[in-house]
């Protein structure tokens, strides 16, 4: 009984990342929270910890709903004991592989800083536009959209793969273009809170906008655009705290305070399933591959968009985006065209 009572505390330590501050509080060595280390072990448990304020806010609101976080809890639980270590396993591999052929290595100062974080950026949103570009890493990264509502547990609603994929993408990006490894492993405790706190809830923020700061980064209010259905909304602010990449390539989407948004994937599936929001779009793409004829459309199935079809009747988010456009915003038919021409440039980008 009492080896139970153990392991639900460590596992609750273990979510709450507070195992490091708990070492420094019984060491009585207090100066050590003003090491790297120790700044970490009061920083690491905030987000764990707001999740919770919002789900207590959600409960006096009488707004709480168990089956909002179906999807992340089962997701976080299968993702604890596989997905880490395979993306711990990937990073490392592509440092070890990599870093020899870096064009020049920076060093750790503050300018090097700004300039590794807009390198991060341009990764993340390189990994996160293949993500919705790529009909097969859609079927990685669509469990992250699968949900219907917006809170901070969403954060933890990812495939397995998922994490793999994108630290390949990211550490290959950064170490090849001068990153440090010990600055990318900084930038990424810093772009894994912040990336959480951007799913934030009505409950605790409201519009999430964050005042002023919504023209300059991206907050919850962009994110939440970004995990929208509406055609406007659609493959809209990729990156995850500069919004630089977004602004160069045209992907960046303000928010419309007259559209309301409704989350979740376009593909009609069973609501607040993990199964399908696990394994679904696996299923849907083996359906198209099936019903494809000859190999090369089937091939075509993988590496196309979500929504493009082998008959032509594709219903890509690019092509409900650009139709919706023209047709309920006829004076920024111009925006239709940029759209147009930016992923254009994102492509040959992305293919050089």
């Amino acid at each position: 009984m009492i080896d139970f009572f153990k392991a639900i505390y460590d596992w609750w330590v273990g979510f709450f990342g507070v195992e490091q501050f708990i070492k420094i509080v019984k060491s009585g060595d207090y100066s050590s929270f003003l090491t790297y280390d120790g700044f970490i072990s009061i920083i690491g448990p905030l987000f764990p910890i707001v999740m919770v304020l919002e789900i207590i806010m959600a409960l006096i609101l009488k707004k709480f709903k168990a089956i909002n976080y179906k999807i992340s809890f089962f997701s976080f639980v299968l993702n604890a004991f596989v997905g880490r270590f395979i993306s711990i396993a990937a990073m490392v591999f592509c440092i070890g592989l990599f870093e020899k052929y870096a064009i020049f290595k920076i060093s750790f100062t503050w300018y090097w800083f700004i300039y590794g974080y807009i390198v991060w950026e341009l990764a993340h949103f390189v990994y996160h536009y293949l993500g919705h570009k790529v009909r097969l890493f859609w079927c990685l990264h669509s469990t992250h959209h699968a949900p219907q509502t917006m809170n901070l547990s969403i954060s933890y609603a990812h495939f397995f793969l998922e994490g793999p994929y994108a630290d390949v993408i990211r550490t290959t990006i950064c170490i090849l273009l001068g990153v440090s490894p010990p600055m990318l492993i900084v930038i990424m405790f810093i772009d894994g809170f912040w990336g959480g706190f951007i799913h934030i809830g009505e409950n605790l923020a409201k519009t999430g906008k964050m005042g002023f700061l919504n023209k300059f980064i991206l907050t919850p209010s962009h994110h939440r655009m970004h995990h929208a259905k509406n055609p406007l909304y659609m493959d809209t602010n990729f990156c995850n705290l500069l919004n630089i990449w977004d602004r160069v390539f045209g992907t960046y989407q303000s928010e419309n305070p007259a559209i309301t948004i409704e989350y979740g994937i376009t593909r009609k599936m069973k609501p607040n399933s993990f199964i399908d929001s696990y394994f679904g779009e696996f299923g849907a793409l083996v359906m198209d591959m099936k019903k494809a004829p000859g190999i090369g459309n089937k091939i075509l199935y993988i590496f196309m968009p979500p929504g493009w079809s082998h008959t032509g009747e594709n219903q890509t988010a690019k092509k409900v985006r650009r139709e919706y456009l023209k047709t309920h915003l006829p004076e920024k038919n111009n925006a239709g065209n940029n759209i147009h021409t930016s992923e254009n440039k994102i492509a040959t980008v992305l293919k050089s």
